[in-house]
């Protein structure tokens, strides 16, 4: 009797606030440990699945449940640790991986919340964090008369805090989640990776680039130099990451290759013949692509040599700066382009595709179009996705992550997130 009457009280506890939240597969970085302790703090409870051995590196010394099977036995482990833990919630990064994937359409299920992290809108000081989806499964509108009405009711970005976020602390990370996952083979033998290219692989790539980066980075700065002290017109493309998942689920594209092929072509029969293109790669790419090469060729097809650059760095704000224009995929890089007043066209549909931000007419039409965004309508737009998305914090150095430790708390604990609030 006196074991019944302690398991009501228990449950009583959890239907008035408390929490029981399921961690699952996360970043190379102690972000989710240190906020799964934050967490226990508040009086809620905490439970994990590790699925790699970078998972367990990370998370240890705190208990988690290994999952070692096949995807398709992740809903019955699900299932015995909701019934365990009286599961309500879930956390997770990243929401395209297949075992995130079934995780959620599990939840959907049982009436589980879930929340998303991942890398911030805008950066460098922000991370996302949004209920059931990010990116194109974010509940965020496509209406920009909704953001006009709600920017009136949500407080401006304030007192955001910058920090110093080191490349190498984000590469020392990486490197021990991966050496962690050495032991896969051994403890997690079924798991597959969501990348689509090995790690030794990508690491190769990784130290090439480094070895040359002297070299590329000289030429990029005397072209960059050569643009703008003969103020060529130009149109910026960045390039994205061949596994992004906003190029391999969120877009109607298989890779950049393809990507290139649309934009080079539509330039070289839209665009004014005295403008170039500057195509320039992503900061993270591992360089397994030689893309020199292949927008060489493809500029001697199309008959533009001369007129296209294709650039390995270069600080990107300058760049867009002086563009007439952006074009992209789904890059966040768009979102910089309308913050800083340059014209962009998106070859897909990011949550800043609206009308009155970016050109509606189509990627041939926009070359002689200069339409600038309407910055009243990016104000309200940047107000509103950081009041009900965003996360000051970082993934990966200190200062970065317990930031966002402490500002995430507003997202989770709420019955609502602030997005569902003003939906």
């Amino acid at each position: 009797m006196i074991f019944i009457k302690a398991q009501v009280y228990r449950n009583t506890v959890v239907n008035t606030g408390k929490r029981s939240f399921l961690f699952l597969q996360g970043p190379c970085s102690p972000l989710f440990a240190k906020l799964g302790d934050y967490l226990r703090s508040q009086g809620h409870s905490v439970h994990k699945i590790n699925f790699t051995g970078g998972d367990l590196a990370y998370w240890t010394p705190r208990k988690a449940t290994l999952f070692r099977n096949e995807l398709d036995h992740l809903p019955d482990v699900l299932e015995s640790v909701r019934l365990k833990y009286s599961i309500t919630d879930q956390i997770l990064f990243g929401d395209c991986r297949p075992i995130h994937l079934a995780a959620k359409q599990y939840a959907k299920k049982h009436g589980i919340r879930t929340h998303v992290f991942e890398e911030g809108y805008f950066r460098p000081y922000w991370m996302t964090l949004e209920r059931e989806g990010v990116n194109g499964y974010s509940m965020l509108p496509k209406d920009p008369d909704w953001f006009r009405h709600v920017a009136r009711h949500v407080p401006a970005p304030h007192d955001t805090q910058t920090f110093h976020a080191p490349f190498r602390v984000r590469a020392t990370h990486d490197v021990v989640y991966h050496i962690s996952g050495l032991s896969n083979p051994f403890l997690f033998r079924h798991y597959k990776g969501h990348a689509p290219d090995p790690v030794p692989l990508e690491y190769a790539g990784y130290i090439n680039r480094f070895v040359r980066h002297h070299l590329t980075k000289k030429q990029d700065n005397e072209n960059i130099q050569h643009l703008f002290r003969k103020k060529i017109p130009y149109y910026l493309f960045p390039l994205q990451l061949n596994s992004d998942s906003q190029i391999q689920v969120h877009s109607t594209f298989t890779n950049m290759v393809e990507v290139i092929d649309l934009v080079t072509r539509s330039f070289a029969k839209h665009a004014p013949t005295h403008s170039w293109l500057v195509i320039k790669t992503h900061p993270l790419d591992a360089g397994l692509l030689n893309y020199g090469k292949i927008i060489e060729k493809q500029a001697e097809k199309l008959g533009i040599t001369g007129r296209i650059l294709f650039l390995q760095s270069g600080h990107l704000n300058t760049l867009v700066a002086h563009a007439r224009g952006l074009v992209t995929v789904n890059s966040t890089a768009g979102g910089l382009a309308l913050e800083l007043d340059c014209p962009t066209v998106t070859l897909n549909n990011p949550i800043y595709n609206l009308p009155g931000l970016t050109f509606q007419g189509g990627l041939d039409a926009f070359w002689t179009n200069n339409e600038k965004p309407d910055q009243e309508l990016f104000r309200c737009f940047r107000n509103t996705v950081i009041y009900t998305t965003q996360v000051n914090g970082s993934l990966y150095c200190k200062q970065g992550i317990d930031l966002a430790v402490k500002n995430a708390y507003r997202f989770l604990d709420g019955d609502k997130s602030p997005l569902e609030a003003l939906l």
